[in-house]
């Protein structure tokens, strides 16, 4: 990808994540109004996840243009992995929301209140449309900033199906406690998806073997579709979940040219490239150099 193709990118997932961040904060404004009016524990519980979701969009919005700056001597790979920090801020975000949540649905569990289910029947039509036109501008985001974002109003979206059906039985059945019980679904499948996500950001920012790479199968075709003796020390990780590195030894036989190594080299580049790895640093060993691997 050229400077100006990658220039491009960035600044189309800028665009979606501030359209987004728009968005929900219009909407968080709403929702904390309608919350109150309705007395709904579970329209409040998702209007502070959703004032959550803000505060973590404005981040990812600004850590994500932030990203497209060029390397230059401070920053010697460039500044994409500031868009992986806001994918990890805005887990942070969400856990702590969501534990103090809980701390608020569970006692309604066992002391419930009265709520207005007209009310949270349009609120939640209303939700689901906002959070679904945000959901489909960034579904086809690449960046791991661009899918955590994505997810949060995708569970957005998934919680006011939950409280549109509950709001629904309500206004036929009186079961108090199915509010605080909806606000504690919702929260419980935010926790799993946010502890999934994070598993991977933290993957990246340990520099761990990306999930769809394996390094035996690399060093495997190096030596198949090559002249390569052999290749050892070979390690690759991420920069944000798609920006993929590796750097390798390579062993040739001692009577390799110089246009014979140029040429293994080219090949193993475009093996890299076949199996997603951008930047690519090979270190050459003759076969009869004293070395362990």
């Amino acid at each position: 990808m050229s400077e100006k193709q990658s220039h491009n990118h960035n600044h189309q997932r800028t665009g979606n994540i501030k359209f987004a961040f728009f968005l929900n904060l219009i909407f968080t404004i709403v929702e904390i109004i309608g919350g109150l009016w309705t007395n709904s524990v579970a329209i409040l519980s998702d209007a502070l996840h959703d004032l959550g979701d803000s505060l973590a969009l404005g981040i990812a919005w600004y850590l994500q243009k932030y990203s497209g700056k060029n390397s230059d001597y401070k920053f010697s790979f460039g500044y994409a992995r500031f868009s992986l920090l806001g994918a990890l801020i805005n887990s942070t975000i969400l856990i702590i929301g969501s534990i103090i949540i809980l701390t608020q649905a569970i006692p309604r569990i066992f002391y419930p209140q009265d709520v207005y289910p007209q009310g949270m029947f349009l609120f939640a039509i209303f939700g689901i449309l906002i959070n679904g036109l945000a959901v489909i501008k960034l579904s086809h985001g690449s960046s791991l900033n661009e899918r955590v974002v994505s997810w949060h109003l995708l569970e957005d979206v998934l919680g006011w199906v939950v409280v549109l059906i509950g709001s629904i039985i309500l206004m036929f059945v009186e079961i108090s406690w199915i509010d605080p019980a909806m606000s504690i679904l919702i929260t419980l499948y935010v926790l799993y998806n946010v502890f999934k996500n994070l598993k991977e950001t933290m993957n990246i920012f340990l520099e761990g073997v990306p999930k769809n790479i394996s390094i035996k199968k690399i060093e495997a075709d190096i030596q198949k579709k090559t002249n390569v003796i052999s290749a050892y020390h070979t390690h690759i990780w991420s920069l944000d979940g798609e920006k993929n590195l590796l750097s390798l030894h390579i062993i040739v036989s001692d009577s390799s040219t110089r246009e014979d190594i140029i040429d293994m080299k080219n090949k193993i580049r475009e093996i890299m490239k076949e199996n997603g790895i951008d930047h690519v640093t090979i270190e050459v060993d003759f076969k009869s150099e004293s070395f362990e691997y």
